[in-house]
């Protein structure tokens, strides 16, 4: 589930988490889940801790008093055309998207809930336009599956670090 590698370049463990969002079981929504797994094969300073955050929820509540940063990836309906990455800042719940995939009530509530416990870290969301919900296929549209490279590159820029410097090399040659 979650990485902390032994690599010593970091400050603090537990700083950073890079948290995709999805349900694998419905197609482009649960891009931020293929998203992170593509992540968990890279090599990542002990600050940082990639995590498959499932559909969300209140069980994720805890993340959010933990980490001083969170990188959220999720899939968005929000009328963009498919495959439209946007990265986003939100400091309260409404800052979120307006329609947020098929869990849009708990990320915003789990949110809400964290601000409210004045536990709210800081928040990079990256979301990615899917056209709508594909129940039972585990499988990426191909519009939305070419943008796993993109939004890794985003992640390392969220992290100010340059793409392929924590890479398993072996990895990145996969998703060239």
């Amino acid at each position: 589930m979650g990485q902390r590698p032994t690599d010593t370049t970091a400050d603090e463990p537990g700083t950073t988490l890079i948290l995709g969002i999805g349900n694998l079981l419905m197609g482009d929504e649960g891009v931020g889940v293929h998203a992170i797994r593509l992540l968990q094969a890279e090599s990542f300073p002990p600050s940082v801790e990639v995590l498959d955050g499932g559909t969300g929820g209140f069980h994720l509540l805890s993340l959010f008093q933990r980490d001083k940063h969170i990188i959220l990836i999720d899939a968005t309906m929000d009328g963009s055309p498919p495959g439209t990455i946007r990265i986003i800042r939100p400091r309260f719940a409404s800052d979120f998207p307006r329609t947020l995939s098929a869990h849009d009530i708990g990320l915003r509530d789990m949110v809400e809930s964290a601000s409210l416990l004045g536990a709210l870290p800081s928040i990079d969301l990256i979301t990615v336009a899917i056209a709508e919900v594909q129940p039972m296929t585990m499988e990426l549209s191909p519009t939305i599956h070419q943008t796993l490279p993109k939004i890794v590159e985003s992640v390392h820029k969220l992290l100010d670090v340059p793409a392929g410097h924590f890479s398993n090399p072996r990895r990145e040659s996969e998703i060239s």
